[in-house]
């Protein structure tokens, strides 16, 4: 598959930033090691995207460092990362969670690993 671009939705990004809260919260620089290693699986979409197995409609990979998934869908040669969740979550709560149509703007945008735009408050973030 040719990716040339991943979207991360804004729902997806709050589901980023509730897992770094929470490690970091667990101790000091753990949440931001689950920032960067989060947006690194993201970014190896440009790659892998589309080799993944589908799950509740979704293309579905796990991260390699946490105990997430990262579902996902794909529109010609953009990737749209539609959630982030804890893979121990209750199944139910995951299905429940998705949002059926692909999404619009607002969202943050990673163009081959690269950040291209701005998140909804109009701030790069912290990590590149």
């Amino acid at each position: 598959m040719n990716i040339k671009h991943i979207q991360i939705l804004s729902e997806a990004e709050a589901d980023l930033d509730d897992g770094r809260y929470f490690y970091e919260s667990q101790e000091q620089g753990v949440g931001e090691y689950f920032w960067d290693s989060l947006l690194s699986d993201i970014e190896s979409l440009v790659v892998y995207a589309g080799v993944h197995s589908k799950v509740y409609g979704y293309y579905r990979m796990s991260s390699k460092r946490f105990p997430y998934s990262i579902y996902y869908d794909l529109d010609g040669n953009t990737a749209y990362v539609i959630a982030v969740l804890p893979e121990r979550r209750n199944p139910n709560r995951v299905r429940a969670g998705f949002s059926p149509a692909l999404p619009t703007p607002p969202c943050m945008r990673v163009r081959t690993g690269r950040f291209i735009s701005h998140l909804d408050n109009g701030t790069l973030p912290t990590v590149l």
